[in-house]
């Protein structure tokens, strides 16, 4: 049987890390989406206030592959 997958773009952003960015946007992305395979840092972005870092933000583009039933939730089709 074959497969089809989506893929959405998502952001996240932390005052840790880009590795801490990433993990929180795909966990966070694990809440919504199902059959998550696999995701591209499309952007990495930091912030900066008064000459020091105050947070890494990423850009994602997450692919999942839809369910049978054709039921995945996508957040940013609302």
């Amino acid at each position: 049987m074959a497969s089809v997958a989506r893929i959405t773009t998502i952001s996240a952003r932390s005052e840790q890390s880009f590795e801490d960015a990433i993990t929180q946007g795909i966990a966070r992305a694990g809440q919504t989406l199902r059959g998550i395979e696999g995701a591209w840092v499309k952007d990495h972005v930091v912030n900066i206030k008064d000459g020091s870092i105050t947070s890494w933000q990423v850009n994602l583009e997450v692919t999942f592959v839809l369910d049978d039933a054709g039921a995945a939730v996508d957040a940013s089709s609302d």
